[in-house]
């Protein structure tokens, strides 16, 4: 029986690259999306077909699978899914035929790799009906815990009694799986990662909606932006485990470390100043400035400014978030930083890049009454000074929407 699937993409508000280090954010799912519908088959095959790109990978449900030469670079998800599936869970042996088709712009930061991801497993999850599986149950035993996995698929992680392999080689966290699969329509969710955890959903005012420019500046997590993003991951993992070593810990987080007492922003501030591994002191300690800044203040704030309407009091917490992007994670471009800037002058209550960066979006928070016009103003505005991107930007308009979910097969 075919089953078929909308699986949303995401934006992160606030909380740049904090997920792998047991940060906390806050996310939305956008009303663009993949549907994929997938129809069992009877041998263990894997089949994913792309419509709009006419493109098709066929690889067998196995844990030694590689690369063909000539697949498109979107298979490296749908290989990752299927090698980590069929090793963790060897004795499920239903494949699936699955089509996609997609409204959702690739490497625009809007997180479409994630959302292939978790339609592809959704479909080998339910084809092989895990909700039965004992083993399933047991390790994912809900729906943040599905999520917690899928990442783990994506990234290559370790996830409970399963260990890692190589994903997809982007040393991420489970932010955007958590945002996609666990989003509340017209709601804003705040999540802390490893473990994830819902802390709170804050209603998004139903007067203001969602502008996107995508900047035409692709940043793919299997390409160009993948050692950069694993940079920036690294750096928090180099403090951290450097501070393990020093009090005897095996498994504490960033988060974790911050948290441990009046001191510990110093003493891993000192840490970061004498230099770790690779990384030079200056970029350590302003890493740890950027996290604990937008963990401690400006993630929470800027839930509560949005609870309250304090509009101003939000667009200046998110501008120091967009300043922390380019001044500690340096993972901004002129067209990112051009488009943040020019949202903000054009009216835009609060406006930031966002994603893994190197390239990608930039979100805008408008009045609903003059959001057709801005986002025009927006879109000639950049287009003046970055013709070159104007074939490769998008501008559209959303809401917080809801999270992946089954719909009837048509």
């Amino acid at each position: 029986m075919m089953r078929c699937y909308v699986v949303p993409g995401r934006v992160e508000l606030v909380g740049k690259h904090v997920d792998y280090a047991g940060g906390r954010s806050l996310t939305c799912a956008v009303d663009r999306a993949i549907t994929a519908c997938a129809t069992p088959l009877a041998e263990p095959i894997l089949r994913v077909r792309d419509v709009d790109r006419r493109e098709r990978v066929e690889l067998a449900m196995s844990a030694e699978v590689a690369r063909a030469r000539g697949w498109p670079g979107w298979s490296s998800y749908a290989l990752a899914v299927a090698r980590r599936f069929a090793r963790d869970f060897p004795d499920a042996r239903t494949g699936v035929d699955i089509e996609l088709r997609s409204t959702l712009p690739p490497s625009a930061g809007l997180s479409s790799s994630t959302a292939l991801v978790v339609a592809i497993a959704s479909a080998l999850v339910d084809a092989n009906d895990m909700e039965r599986n004992d083993r399933w149950r047991d390790a994912v035993p809900d729906t943040i815990a599905r999520a917690e996995y899928f990442a783990a698929m994506e990234t290559g992680a370790p996830y409970r009694r399963f260990p890692g392999d190589e994903g997809v080689g982007v040393r991420g966290g489970a932010q955007d799986h958590v945002a996609i699969m666990c989003a509340e329509a017209e709601h804003v969710g705040q999540f802390s990662y490893l473990p994830a955890r819902l802390e709170r959903r804050i209603a998004w005012p139903t007067d203001y909606e969602l502008a996107i420019g995508v900047s035409g500046v692709t940043a793919t997590k299997t390409g160009n932006a993948r050692a950069r993003y694993n940079r920036a991951a690294d750096a928090t993992r180099a403090l951290v485990g450097a501070w393990n070593a020093a009090t005897g810990r095996a498994d504490a987080t960033l988060a974790d470390a911050l948290a441990s007492g009046t001191d510990a922003y110093e003493r891993l501030t000192a840490i970061g100043a004498a230099g770790v591994d690779d990384f030079s002191p200056q970029y350590l300690v302003a890493r740890l400035t950027q996290f604990r800044e937008e963990i401690e203040r400006i993630v929470p704030e800027s839930g509560d400014a949005l609870r309250d309407r304090d509009f101003v009091a939000l667009g200046r917490l998110v501008d120091r978030s967009q300043e922390l992007a380019e001044q500690a994670l340096e993972n901004q471009v002129a067209e990112t930083i051009a488009l943040q800037r020019s949202a903000r002058e054009l009216g835009a209550v609060a406006a930031s890049a966002f994603g893994a960066g190197f390239g990608g979006a930039v979100w805008a928070m408008i009045a609903n009454a003059g959001a057709r016009d801005f986002l025009n103003r927006w879109r000639e505005r950049y287009t003046e000074r970055f013709a070159a991107r104007a074939a490769g930007a998008q501008w559209l308009l959303t809401r917080p929407s809801s999270a992946a979910r089954e719909v009837a097969a048509s």
